[in-house]
């Protein structure tokens, strides 16, 4: 197993189009590491570039202490797991995963251990003999997977793996992956994704991707309570933080801010705030963390024009205000039937209020 250092990577098509620039990412041995961002951002590009299959334009890339920027993908000692399963449908499950260690002509009772050994962890074993026509989505990435274990790498690297699976047997396929890790925890893992609770539940650190490089670095719920800045604020979490313009009006052991929509005043108690008053800042809440409240002291009051009732919470939509950048979504826990129509009250526990200056947060910077 393996460390992986990345320092000031880049990556340019034809000299011109930038699509990563300086990426610097320790990865320590046992992690596992989800790389996320928006379509288009590079999160894939960055995988394939530590596996060996995009060059690396500027930077070098580290493994165990070794530059391997020119080492081919053979060599580097990494198993990659593709989206598509890519099994070679002519052979059962244990040809498929023998197959690689066919080639690098290995014995055949070290062949049968590792696959023994893979279909054990993967609950593969009563399938090995059938073809991957005869298995489900979630068996055929499962293979796929084992098709990696047997070889034992330094680094396994998942390229949204369970994309092509239901709703179902992606959250099933998910807990596997999960449990495999357990199972693992020596191994290194990097696993890229859109899928947010991917994301927020398998991995050690998580790594968002924007803007061509690296807009924060951290646990899942360090980044969803203490982003850095705007974009990793709405990123992680859904419904996405709302942001909320205004002024700071007082300044001291608790900081208020009028919100220029919806009329009220929220405050924040983080001592830690650098803010003056006049400042002009966007204040961000959660809308799970907004609560309904009769006080005079509330941070915004609107008019609800959709509600979702989801069983065990009910999203409230407010009516976008003229000159608002987005509507206001509140996440009430229970059944609200009778909001909708209605104007509502709301508020936040000030020690839950995130609060930017020019889409830096001024309290986790």
């Amino acid at each position: 197993m393996a460390n992986l250092k990345l320092t000031n990577v880049d990556k340019t098509y034809g000299g011109a189009v930038n699509v990563l620039k300086d990426i610097n990412l320790d990865i320590e041995q046992g992690e596992l590491i989800v790389f996320v961002g928006p379509s288009g951002c590079g999160k894939s590009t960055l995988l394939r570039m530590i596996a060996g299959l995009e060059k690396i334009t500027g930077g070098t890339l580290e493994i165990d202490g070794q530059v391997v920027n020119d080492v081919p993908p053979s060599e580097r000692g990494i198993a990659m797991v593709f989206q598509s399963y890519a099994l070679y449908p002519h052979m059962t499950v244990r040809d498929n995963m023998a197959f690689a260690l066919k080639l690098a002509n290995k014995p055949q009772a070290e062949i049968d251990a590792a696959i023994k050994s893979a279909a054990d962890k993967l609950q593969l074993t009563e399938y090995l003999d059938r073809l991957p026509k005869a298995l489900s989505g979630g068996q055929r990435q499962r293979v796929a997977i084992g098709r990696s274990i047997v070889r034992d790498p330094k680094v396994y690297l998942f390229d949204e793996p369970l994309s092509n699976l239901d709703a179902a047997l992606r959250v099933a396929t998910r807990i596997e992956i999960a449990q495999l890790k357990e199972q693992m925890p020596e191994s290194t893992m990097i696993y890229v994704t859109h899928d947010q609770v991917e994301a927020m539940t398998l991995a050690s650190r998580i790594v968002v991707l924007a803007n061509k490089g690296i807009a924060q670095v951290g646990s899942p719920l360090d980044l969803y309570e203490r982003p850095e800045n705007e974009f990793v604020a709405q990123f992680i979490g859904s419904p996405q933080m709302n942001l909320l313009p205004g002024e700071i009006v007082e300044t001291g052991e608790t900081t208020s801010i009028k919100l220029d929509h919806g009329g009220g005043v929220i405050k924040s108690t983080v001592p830690s705030l650098a803010a003056d008053k006049g400042m002009r800042v966007n204040v961000g809440i959660r809308p799970e963390d907004m609560v309904q409240t009769d006080a005079a002291d509330f941070a915004y009051e609107g008019k609800v024009e959709i509600t979702e009732a989801l069983g065990e919470v009910t999203l409230l939509y407010f009516e976008r205000e003229e000159g608002a950048a987005d509507a206001v979504i509140a996440k009430l826990p229970g059944i609200h039937k009778d909001a909708r129509g209605r104007d509502v009250r709301m508020t936040a526990d000030p020690s839950k209020v995130h609060i930017f200056s020019n889409g830096v947060s001024l309290l986790y910077r």
